[in-house]
């Protein structure tokens, strides 16, 4: 089988953040992969042991996200395609997603794993734009997936346990952390990531015109700094000011 994995290059999450003059955030500094990217090529190599086949990684970023993609492959990844291109600097959830698309449909893949969203961004529209886009079913928030025949079956992550989910494949698949610890890469795979294939390209070769964004950032404002609580004392009349208070913020 096929599994394409989607993967980001980010700035190090354990340093200190900023944002650029014009409210993007500051990617000058050390960059690595997104951490939640590395459970989904977890979970692709693991169907790649249980079924055969292959796992390509595809990536939108910058040259020196070939850094990023090339983790990827020491940990085991078949391949890679890497869309690099200056014009899309600050592209939106939207754009990245028709980019990606465009870059996976040729691939026809049996199955795309991508994080649940992205360690910088948060935002979660990425997968399911890509899986709109792509024309597949998506199940998500899997902490186990498994493959049996043309069927994907997931365990679904709940605040309450897990669901069962099963969908025709191909289909689209996010993963949480709970897929497993990804492998460490050894020195053996690091050396065969040096010549595994990592093909560029660029957003002429995908017949997409960039255009406007579809969404943009106004503003950037500092939380509001937590107020100190109030304390009621039980004087006899505490239960009555404690109910008064719940239908003052509507929490009743």
């Amino acid at each position: 089988m096929k599994i394409v994995v989607t993967v980001k290059q980010i700035p190090d999450p354990n340093a200190p953040q900023k944002l650029t003059s014009d409210n993007r955030l500051d990617r000058g500094g050390e960059a690595v992969l997104d951490p939640g990217d590395e459970y989904g090529v977890e979970a692709g190599l693991k169907l790649k042991e249980a079924h055969g086949g292959e796992v390509v990684l595809v990536s939108m970023g910058p040259a020196k996200a070939a850094d990023a993609i090339r983790k990827g492959l020491s940990m085991g990844a078949d391949r890679a395609i890497h869309v690099s291109d200056d014009s899309l600097a600050g592209a939106d959830a939207l754009l990245t997603a028709q980019i990606l698309a465009a870059a996976i449909k040729p691939e026809n893949p049996d199955l795309v794993i991508c994080g649940t969203e992205s360690t910088d961004g948060s935002t979660g529209m990425v997968p399911p734009m890509l899986a709109e886009l792509l024309g597949m079913p998506q199940a998500t928030f899997a902490k186990q997936v498994e493959v049996k025949g043309d069927k994907v079956s997931v365990h679904r992550q709940t605040n309450e346990g897990y669901e069962v989910v099963e969908a025709q494949a191909p289909a689209l698949v996010t993963v949480t952390a709970g897929v497993g610890e990804p492998r460490y890469a050894s020195l053996k795979g690091i050396m065969a990531a040096r010549s595994k294939e990592v093909k560029k390209v660029e957003l002429s070769a995908l017949g997409i015109e960039k255009g406007s964004p579809a969404e943009s950032v106004e503003g950037v404002a500092d939380a509001e700094t937590r107020k100190a609580g109030e304390v009621i004392e039980d004087d006899g009349n505490a239960a009555e000011r404690i109910l008064a208070f719940l239908v003052q913020v509507k929490a009743v």
